[in-house]
């Protein structure tokens, strides 16, 4: 039987680069145990699970969740029952989050209706001051 291939891994340097984020931000989930690499020294070691994890992470920002729903979802996905009871709640987050940026687009829409209003109104009352 041969030998198992080593391990992918990878430095803070090649993981900040490829989620174009800086070795700060990685160091800050680090910190907030979002993420764990192996510590050889001072060199941080970056195993598939640092970087799926890191992924996730910043996907979750870009759709605007917080950290702790991040790190709930993220924890889930280790629990026993895994990934059932993480969908379950992920689905329960994403209904929540649409709902809340589906008010923010109708408060968005009705703000920049009044706008028009009032420049119409404003522009109307600027041509009767011109005449």
């Amino acid at each position: 039987m041969a030998p198992a291939a080593p391990e992918q891994t990878w430095t803070i340097r090649e993981i900040a680069e490829e989620f174009d984020v800086t070795h700060r931000t990685v160091r800050h989930y680090e910190e907030l145990g979002l993420i764990t690499p192996e510590r050889r020294g001072t060199t941080r070691i970056y195993h598939r699970r640092d970087r799926t994890r890191l992924g996730l992470i910043l996907r979750g920002k870009r759709l605007g969740f917080p950290l702790e729903e991040i790190r709930t979802i993220i924890d889930l996905y280790d629990a026993p029952r895994g990934r059932r009871s993480q969908l379950e709640y992920v689905l329960a987050q994403i209904d929540e989050r649409r709902a809340d940026l589906e008010q923010r687009r109708r408060d968005l829409e009705a703000a920049l209706t009044e706008l028009d209003r009032f420049e119409d109104r404003c522009r109307e009352d600027l041509s009767r001051h011109s005449s």
